[in-house]
């Protein structure tokens, strides 16, 4: 039945950024969306449509079937992000950027409808909803309905105009539209006085009416059935589903009850269940008699119960066949196996706990499951199987741990380990093996590589080096010559405890190996993915230029390949580490837009942090410590390091920021919180963050002219370079050396600055250092001039000085007008005369299109000027831009 008051207000959605029908089971409001999108006039917007499910609190299954969907609406939007979610535990927030980015390229609309929103209830999936909505493009509409409010910023939204509500007071039926439905659509012949009854007694309320119509249909003493009831009562509905139930034939009775075991009905699929014939021809007259079946797709192959009335068939059928429900839920099991639907096959076995059938199901589901990342839903099916099963069948266990840990968890990963290396033990000694249930008899060979392999990273999370190494040499020697990967794995386990350990060189010999085993094995992308590690250690070893060509390399091998390999945007990212402390910054910016272009989906799991931290360094460059920081937040929110040691912390980057900035209060209560102190002792996983502390307490000794902070920072550094130089990590040398002359220039004692100076420039020079002394600021300007005056570092010195050293004297034309514009705003200004629009801009400076726009408006303010052409030309009347090489 049509509802022009209602699917007109829906149409008006276009104009907010969400559209929220929520209200109670019963209410009509997947049959008001679908007339909606059926009948209203879309303007040529194109609709995703995704009914969901309990099961789908999956974060992997909720967006896989959301960007089915979209992709199915829109051909080619989403592809990059659902080839994004393929990857090893995806982080979502950048699976949504590489959506939004496609988003934002629809030129006619969508409409995303999410239905029975209210079963979810995964905080994973209400966040990545909450992100998406919050950058959804203009041009994009979400729709959510459901039978209680989402946990999304509805009184932020409402205030802004942002959100339109159609809520139970809406969704009633009026009088007129009673009337409409009862005498028209279901075929009454009430009066006016009864049409007003029902409406009284029903308040509205679509499912009672609608039961109430098919009660009446037939009766004779009409005014004393509508007198018999109060409509608005839940137990009432109930009574009227029942009632009507009881008023089917014995066949559709029959039917409607073993059928109700499907959360999804097909005429096959129901055909299996019954046991009879003509699923598809009774799902067709269900249809046509409003029995309370809602078709899932414009061919009608495939239906649902409505929720109200599913409850009622599902009681009944407990209540009146209960022996017959297993067996019903066993065909299920059967027809979705034979279809190669796995997991639904799964999810009924476990309905009619059939666990046994389930755990083989599963067990033969791995290898499909473990690629499509459904981690989640691997551990959920786990943990619905009875203890028991697991301790007879060790490739489901170690399966279990595999999901575990996947999912970060390691309770309960040892007792599960032992329990499947106890049949290893068994068969080894030729004992009794009768009742071990293994179906994959070739997961149950590499179990003891497996074993090893998890007890190593196991021990890698907890932090016990030497276990790790033990482990993993276990695995290295359970694995043969020819087994590529499992002599990889282990190998690159290894250099990574000893990167730990701050072992450099020995991490960098055995990470090397290891991927040399994989290259070996076909694993390309694992090797591609592996120059990060490599290009890490080598950064922190100083050593610039071969950090550089490994990044250089692994690209040029990425690209090659088609499509490119995860892990080229990592290598962009990681040129841009080298450009940025080369002070090439121009060449940093550029590999940083590279890396975005080609998308987060060929990243590692590093990458969304890694690259957030690099455009941070570069938008604090500009002056713009807000959005540095901002950046930074959303950094830690995405971080992960991929079972590489956490060697900088985003904490203590940002605690150097406020260091930078003056903002010694928050960086003193971020050394508080961190419990840190000079006297601590000291490890290489916390180096980072002593050296931080150094920085603080330099900063506390120039601002209170204090002794003791000072001091305090010259023991710890002296302590720190005799551990630094004794692994050989240059890179930290480096910046314990710049620290330490800064110390001795607070001290007044020149000599021994230009001494820690001259040894710090020896290392940096052959590498092209130049922000390590730049950054410093004016404290290093003064030891670089003083470097010059005694003839330290040579021509090197001179070219940091001039790279140091405040803007000239001569002011150009509109310095006033430069005065007033931040740096930012002289970016945008820039980009203003390019052929880029606002989202390109916003790319470019890797800021939000909101955020462009208001530094565009405040541009236009301080220039006298109100659009685009006028700005552009009015800057260059005041020599405040030069010709942009994007033009």
């Amino acid at each position: 039945m049509s509802r022009p008051r209602l699917t007109e207000r829906l149409s008006r959605g276009a104009e907010s950024a969400l559209t929220l029908i929520s209200a109670a089971a019963g209410f009509g409001k997947t049959t008001l969306l679908a007339d909606w999108l059926a009948t209203a006039p879309l303007e040529g917007r194109s609709v995703a449509w995704v009914s969901l499910d309990e099961r789908d609190n999956d974060p992997a299954l909720f967006w896989r079937y959301l960007l089915a969907a979209v992709e199915r609406a829109a051909p080619g939007v989403g592809a990059g992000a659902l080839a994004l979610l393929q990857s090893p535990r995806p982080p979502i927030e950048a699976v949504l950027g590489t959506l939004l980015n496609d988003l934002g390229a629809v030129s006619k609309g969508l409409v995303i409808v999410l239905d029975d929103y209210h079963v979810i209830d995964a905080p994973d999936v209400q966040d990545g909803v909450a992100y998406l909505l919050e950058h959804l493009p203009a041009q994009v509409q979400l729709v959510i309905a459901g039978r209680a409010d989402p946990s999304l910023p509805l009184a932020r939204m409402r205030a802004r105009g942002d959100l339109i509500e159609i809520r139970a007071a809406d969704l009633r039926f009026t009088a007129d539209e009673a009337a409409a439905y009862l005498n028209g659509a279901m075929g009454l012949t009430l009066t006016a006085v009864d049409v007003a009854a029902l409406e009284n007694r029903t308040e509205g309320w679509i499912a009672a009416l609608q039961l109430a119509a098919l009660s009446m249909q037939g009766r004779e003493d009409v005014e004393g059935f509508i007198a018999a009831f109060a409509g608005d009562d839940r137990y009432i509905v109930d009574y009227l589903a029942e009632e009507v139930l009881q008023r089917q034939s014995e066949e559709v009775r029959c039917f409607l009850l073993q059928t109700s075991v499907l959360s999804r009905l097909s005429g096959e699929l129901c055909d299996a269940v019954t046991g009879q014939d003509g699923g598809r021809a009774m799902l067709e007259a269900l249809d046509r008699a409003n029995l309370f079946v809602v078709p899932l797709d414009d061919r009608r192959r495939w239906y649902r119960y409505h929720h109200l009335f599913a409850d009622v068939l599902r009681a009944h059928l407990l209540d009146e066949q209960p022996a017959d429900v297993p067996a019903l839920h066993r065909r299920a099991v059967d027809w979705y196996e034979q279809n190669g639907e796995r997991s639904e096959a799964i999810h009924h076995a476990l309905a009619a706990e059939d666990f046994a059938r389930a755990a083989d199901l599963v067990e033969l589901a791995f290898p499909a499951l473990h690629q499509g990342k459904q981690e989640e839903t691997v551990r959920r099916w786990m943990e619905a199987l009875p203890d028991e099963v697991f301790l007879v069948r060790p490739v489901l266990n170690v399966g279990y741990v595999g999901a575990l840990m996947a999912t970060g968890d390691v309770t309960g990963v040892e007792a599960r380990l032992r329990s499947a290396e106890r049949w290893l033990e068994t068969t080894e000694a030729a004992g009794d093996l009768s009742d071990m249930i293994v179906l994959d008899q070739e997961e149950f060979r590499r179990l003891p590589g497996q074993i090893a392999m998890y007890r190593a990273g196991q021990a890698l999370v907890h932090g016990d080096v030497a276990a790790t190494m033990t482990h993993a040499r276990r695995a290295l020697d359970l694995a043969g010559a020819a087994d590529h990967a499992g002599r990889g794995g282990p190998a690159a386990l290894v250099g990574l405890a000893y990167w730990t350990t701050g072992d450099l060189e020995a991490a960098h010999r055995w990470y090397t190996d290891g991927m040399a085993s994989l290259d070996q094995g076909g694993y390309r992308a694992d090797v591609i993915v592996g120059a990060v590690a490599l290009g890490d250690i080598r950064l922190a070893q100083g050593r610039l230029r071969d950090a550089m060509s490994t990044y250089q390399r692994a690209l040029s091998r990425a690209e090659a390949s088609d499509p490119v390999l995860r892990g080229a945007a990592d290598m962009h990212v990681g040129m841009s580490q080298v450009f940025q402390e080369r002070n090439e910054l121009d060449a940093a910016r550029h590999h940083l837009v590279r890396a975005e272009e080609l998308g987060e989906h060929v990243g590692s799991l590093q990458h969304p942090y890694r690259r957030r931290l690099a455009i941070a360094r570069l938008v604090e460059l500009d002056g713009d410590l807000d959005q540095a920081l901002d950046l930074l937040d959303q950094a830690e929110r995405v971080y992960d390091t991929d079972f590489s040691p956490a060697v900088r912390p985003i904490p203590a980057v940002r605690a150097r920021l406020w260091v930078a900035h003056g903002r010694l209060d928050d960086a003193r209560e971020w050394v508080r919180k961190r419990q840190l102190s000079a006297d601590d002792e000291l490890s290489y996983l916390r180096e980072y963050e002593h050296l931080t502390l150094a920085r603080v307490l330099l900063a506390r000794s120039s601002a209170e002219h204090a002794e003791r902070p000072l001091h305090e920072a010259t023991g710890l550094l002296d302590r720190l370079l005799s551990a630094a130089e004794a692994d050989r990590r240059s890179g930290s040398v480096m910046e314990i050396l710049v620290l330490q002359a800064l110390a001795s220039q607070e001290r007044g004692d020149t000599r021994a600055a230009l001494a820690s100076l001259s040894r710090g420039l020896v290392l940096a020079e052959p590498e092209g250092y130049v922000r390590i002394f730049v950054d410093e600021g004016a404290g290093m300007a003064g030891l670089l001039r003083a470097a010059v005056k005694h003839g330290v570092g040579g021509g090197y010195a001179r070219r940091l000085l001039a790279a140091v050293r405040a803007t000239p004297d001569d002011e150009p034309v509109g310095h006033d007008v430069i005065e007033r514009l931040s740096i930012r705003e002289l970016d945008v200004l820039r980009l203003l005369g390019t052929d880029l629009d606002g989202p390109g801009i916003a790319r470019r400076l890797f800021v939000s299109l909101n955020t462009v726009r208001t530094h565009t408006k405040n541009v236009y303010a301080k220039l006298g000027v109100n659009n685009r052409r006028a700005a552009v030309r009015r800057a260059a009347e005041l020599d405040l831009v030069s010709p942009h090489p994007d033009r």
